[in-house]
């Protein structure tokens, strides 16, 4: 669960080495088997004649004239494939309208976002291609991706989506306010509860806001711990005596006011308008939104690796969001996606995300490139991210992982925010937890 992988320290690099020029197409996968893909010339994947195709993303309004760019530019560097993007919502909005769409038969778009951790279930369930015949008909390079993004992307040993939009958990903090007070994030999670204390006092408010309507906020949490949230029995962890303490140890800083866990409608806005106003001199969240943070506030916007657990490990997941093409399009559509997916990859576009969102990069090859250092010149905030790259690991893959983690939120939400026992709970949640993992097995 906890696998140090150090090629991940490539994270720190990305903006795709390879051209999005590649061939515009690929080969069926019932022709090319990913174990062993056959040769293809340029009849089996090229894209002959003019489609329009769609692609489902996620990216709020916030990104909406960069994602225009990157689109206009694409349909305007050749004249066959035309895309249209479609904002879908949120990663479980575009997994809802996916799955019903696959089931469906119809209605699916050519390209399509994902969450990191639904790469199983839609590899599992058949739901994307299998992207391996493709990779090896047109020579795509994703030796440059780092092994931890390309495993994050993977189901079975194949290729089912590619890194897309990646980032990690942090800590978004009030520097100056910090300044004022000689305020520091701790690196151990035993001196946290103090610096909640102090951030607290400081701001009048809370010490920081634990974002309850993902489970990927505080999942990193128990793993450090060492718990196995799936054991490799397939059984669950959640309710053994080191979760409990990390469970407590949550609810302890909710019931003392130092903290809230951040559910229910609009939970995530709610917690980000709290931390502009300084209602909360903290806040668990994505590096994603750097730019937003540093946009919205009138203060200087500090950021900081989550503290190292007591047992000494400070890992933390990738989070973010990967590229697939749906298995149930004719294969026109699929090889006019692969085209369209390879220049979203590709290094040009892959930096415009990177300096316009708080995207990381993802390629190996930038860190010692001048686009790399420009990057940290430009948010040096980041560094605290580079420093740390090597400890950013795949997200737990399991098609049952969806229905877990709904059902770890739905938990913790009750012990939590409405008082119920810990013990109790936790023990009825694993019961569920397990017949979960049971079905999927």
């Amino acid at each position: 669960m906890k696998k140090i992988l150090a090629l991940v320290l490539a994270l720190c690099m990305v903006f795709a080495l390879c051209a999005c020029g590649g061939s515009t197409g690929a080969p069926a996968a019932s022709e090319a088997p990913a174990e062993q893909p056959a040769e293809a010339d340029g009849s089996m994947y090229d894209v002959t004649e003019p489609i329009t195709i769609v692609w489902w993303h996620a990216l709020e309004d916030q990104y909406s004239d960069l994602v225009k760019q990157v689109v206009d530019d694409f349909n305007n560097s050749q004249d066959l494939i035309t895309v249209e993007a479609q904002y879908m919502g949120a990663y479980k909005d575009v997994n809802e309208a996916l799955v019903a769409a696959h089931a469906a038969g119809t209605g699916l778009p050519a390209v399509c976002v994902a969450n990191t951790d639904y790469v199983a279930s839609y590899g599992d369930g058949g739901v994307f291609e299998n992207l391996d015949p493709y990779i090896a008909a047109t020579g795509y390079d994703v030796e440059d991706f780092s092994t931890g993004l390309l495993a994050s992307s993977q189901f079975d040993g194949k290729q089912v989506a590619m890194p897309f939009l990646h980032s990690t958990q942090v800590i978004y903090y009030n520097k100056t306010l910090a300044d004022e007070n000689n305020i520091t994030v701790p690196t151990k999670i035993e001196d946290f509860e103090e610096f909640l204390k102090a951030g607290a006092a400081a701001c009048g408010g809370y010490g920081t806001v634990v974002p309850g309507w993902d489970q990927w906020y505080f999942e990193t949490l128990y793993l450090n711990e060492g718990v196995d949230i799936i054991t490799d029995d397939n059984t669950c962890d959640l309710g053994g005596e080191t979760a409990l303490g990390v469970t407590n140890m949550i609810k302890g800083w909710c019931n003392d006011g130092l903290a809230y866990l951040a559910t229910g409608t609009d939970a995530s806005a709610g917690m980000r308008q709290n931390f502009y106003d300084g209602k909360t001199f903290s806040v668990m969240h994505t590096s994603s939104l750097y730019n937003q943070y540093v946009d919205k506030c009138d203060f200087e916007v500090g950021m900081a690796w989550y503290p190292a657990a007591s047992t000494g490990d400070m890992f933390s997941e990738v989070g973010g969001c990967v590229l697939g093409i749906p298995a149930g399009n004719d294969q026109a559509t699929k090889n006019a996606a692969w085209v369209f997916l390879q220049y979203l990859c590709g290094k040009d576009v892959n930096m415009k995300w990177a300096e316009g969102t708080g995207y990381l990069p993802t390629r190996n090859s930038v860190l010692s490139t001048d686009e790399g250092v420009a990057f940290l010149e430009k948010k040096p905030a980041f560094q605290c991210i580079f420093d740390n790259l090597n400890l950013i690991n795949p997200r737990i893959q399991s098609a049952a992982w969806s229905e877990l983690a709904t059902t770890w939120k739905n938990y913790m939400d009750v012990m939590i925010n409405q008082g119920a026992d810990v013990d109790t709970e936790s023990a009825q949640m694993v019961v569920e937890i397990d017949e979960i993992l049971e079905d999927h097995a």
